[in-house]
């Protein structure tokens, strides 16, 4: 696999003690309450150490899984969070021991900052699957730092440089920030069951997920079905590049696809029958389950799976080789997500129109409206020095 090398084993805990002067403030958009908006805050960010990379950020790709995690719909999480893991950013400044970036180059940072570095996993640069808990972008307590982390709804971020993507010059740097978590999430299953040039793959749902699946399937040479439950989505899906639409209301429509694809992408994040996809996979097919719904799914009948060997997985994201992969895989054969961009104050609309599935096909923060919008309401102590 191409792409950058997994992360070095770092330096002790101890270099905390020699780190650089650096430590700054960010301004922020977050959730401060449960159950609150997103409102101004100050986030504290720690000195680069001699390992880390310093980051003003110029974009950051709203995420569903924002919302979830803000609201506390995947489970309570520590107030206030700045939220945001689609990061895009040029570098201001770098520790002392880092020689793979330099000052004002172009960089991203996706779902991950650290993991243990140590297990198979991260040996292997399948970070996404660390055996102790990979650390998120946000809403994660870092065990070398101390620090719970704060994303990317901010004007700037440091980060471990093994955590830290090459954004490619030729790719618009908003359009590109979606890539760090949509783009990663449907090349990587993709990628890992081999797509080549003239394989049939589906793509159920066309949203966020589901549009980067069929312009990333598109660009691997694959014939695309989707499946929409939207009568109306038929030309979007056409512009995007499907080669056929199936409305999944339409049992005739179904009854066609039948054994018609080797692979499906389901994109859907909300409950929903697998049956008529098993259906439509053709023996040996797998079906990829990326839409991860608030609510159980309905049961799986296991005779769908047993006459056709079918196969049923899931996928989330990717390592760090594999998202640099797909950044100059995009960068390649021009691909991109299709975004609109909002400013600091619209984030609060921005979730609610995301939420109600009001955006084709992805929101984008320009962080520079951080810097010129309203006062802080608070400052996050996010580390045991914060706080004490």
């Amino acid at each position: 696999m191409s792409g950058r090398p997994v992360p070095p084993t770092p330096p002790a805990l101890a270099a905390l003690r020699d780190a650089p002067a650096g430590r700054h403030s960010a301004v922020a958009r977050g959730v401060a309450e449960p159950g609150g908006a997103l409102v101004p805050l100050e986030v504290p960010r720690r000195a680069a150490l001699p390992d880390d990379v310093v980051i003003d950020i110029d974009y950051c790709g709203l995420c569903h899984s924002d919302v979830h995690a803000a609201r506390g719909e995947w489970g309570q999480r520590q107030l206030p969070l700045v939220p945001g893991h689609e990061i895009v950013g040029r570098v201001s400044a770098v520790g002392h021991d880092v020689r793979d970036f330099h000052v004002g180059d172009r960089v991203g940072v996706g779902c991950l900052v650290d993991s243990c570095r140590d297990c198979e996993a991260c040996r292997e640069g399948q970070q996404q699957f660390c055996a102790n808990g990979a650390v998120g972008t946000y809403g994660a307590t870092d065990g070398r730092t101390g620090e719970y982390t704060q994303g990317g709804y901010s004007s700037s971020i440091v980060v471990n440089s093994g955590y830290v993507l090459r954004v490619p010059a030729s790719l618009d740097p908003a359009a590109a920030a979606p890539l760090l978590c949509a783009g990663i999430t449907t090349y990587s299953p993709l990628r890992h069951f081999g797509v080549e040039p003239g394989d049939s793959v589906g793509v159920v749902g066309l949203g966020g997920l589901g549009h980067m699946a069929v312009k990333i399937a598109k660009a691997m040479g694959a014939t695309v079905t989707v499946f929409t439950t939207s009568e109306g989505k038929r030309g979007a899906a056409r512009e995007l590049g499907a080669d056929h639409v199936v409305v999944s209301r339409d049992e005739a429509a179904m009854g066609k696809a039948a054994e018609s694809l080797q692979l499906i992408i389901d994109t859907v994040a909300a409950p929903h029958e697998l049956g008529p996809y098993f259906t439509a996979l053709r023996r040996d097919g797998t079906l990829v389950q990326l839409g991860l719904p608030a609510e159980p799914m309905p049961p799986v009948d296991p005779r769908l799976l047993l006459r056709r060997r079918i196969r049923y997985t899931g996928s989330i994201i990717g390592g760090i080789p594999e998202t640099q992969e797909m950044l100059d895989f995009c960068a390649e054969h021009g691909v991109v997500s299709d975004v609109e961009i909002v400013d600091g104050d619209s984030l609060n609309e921005a979730w609610d129109r995301m939420v109600a599935g009001d955006v084709k096909y992805r929101f984008v923060l320009d962080n520079a409206t951080l810097r010129v919008s309203g006062r802080a309401e608070s400052t996050i102590a996010n580390t045991p020095e914060d706080q004490s």
